[in-house]
């Protein structure tokens, strides 16, 4: 398999969030120096992703795994280091990123293809399949506001994984539905797979890990620790966190 996302010493640093009265305390004392007030969510970050392969990414809450996913979809652009993307990506991340709350599920379709670049056309072609997969019936001419978190991911699934990105990017998403809804979605990501798409997952569900991921990652402040099989990556994770 060839390389198809490169992360090369990626360092990215975040303003912290700080009072106004304390803010301006610190500049009238001159504490703003270079590096103060700031925090860094990625440090050091190596990784090589292959073309075809399920990546898994696992950390505690604020580890950075989201952050890095970011890194590689273009949204964050590192401090430090270099970004090698070889595809077109899409980025599924919370219930509904990229949709527009008072639009339909029929005009959020057109909205998320617009944004990568998808004709009105393109997008009525693949429009039976995403209201089919998503099995939200009647609400797809609703407004997504009056949608439950449960049908704005089924909605958000749907769209990303019918336009066949070259590399998919999912956030915790699939951990939101029933069971059946979950079991479908994992086998679209497999099917992704199947036809040559890369699929990066971050999620907390080990099992869902274990069952589809070639790899798993591990990040623990701002650092990957660990990228190997997802047993060994899991195990690992339990000893650093106790």
């Amino acid at each position: 398999m060839s390389t198809i996302v490169r992360l090369e010493n990626i360092a990215l640093h975040f303003p912290r969030q700080r009072g106004i009265l304390t803010g301006i305390l610190d500049l009238l004392r001159g504490k703003m120096s270079a590096g103060k007030g700031k925090f860094t969510a990625l440090q050091n970050v190596d990784l090589e992703v292959q073309k075809g392969e399920v990546l898994g990414v696992i950390g505690r809450n604020g580890s950075g795994k989201s952050t890095m996913l970011r890194v590689m979809a273009g949204i964050y652009r590192p401090d430090e280091g270099s970004v090698k993307v070889s595809g077109r990506t899409s980025l599924l991340a919370g219930v509904s990123v990229g949709l527009n709350q008072n639009l339909t599920g029929r005009e959020n379709v057109h909205l998320y293809g617009s944004i990568l670049g998808h004709d009105k056309d393109t997008m009525e072609s693949m429009m039976g399949d995403i209201l089919d997969f998503s099995e939200i019936g009647e609400f797809f001419e609703q407004p997504l506001r009056t949608y439950s978190a449960g049908m704005k991911a089924r909605l958000g699934i749907a769209i990303a994984s019918a336009i066949e990105p070259e590399i998919l990017l999912i956030d915790e998403v699939l951990g939101v539905g029933d069971p059946q809804f979950r079991e479908k979605s994992k086998q679209r990501i497999l099917d992704l797979v199947d036809n040559t798409s890369t699929v990066v997952l971050v999620s907390h569900s080990f099992g869902l890990m274990k069952e589809i991921c070639d790899r798993v990652v591990l990040v623990h402040e701002g650092k990957i620790v660990m990228v190997g099989e997802p047993t060994d990556v899991i195990a690992k994770y339990y000893e650093i966190t106790g």
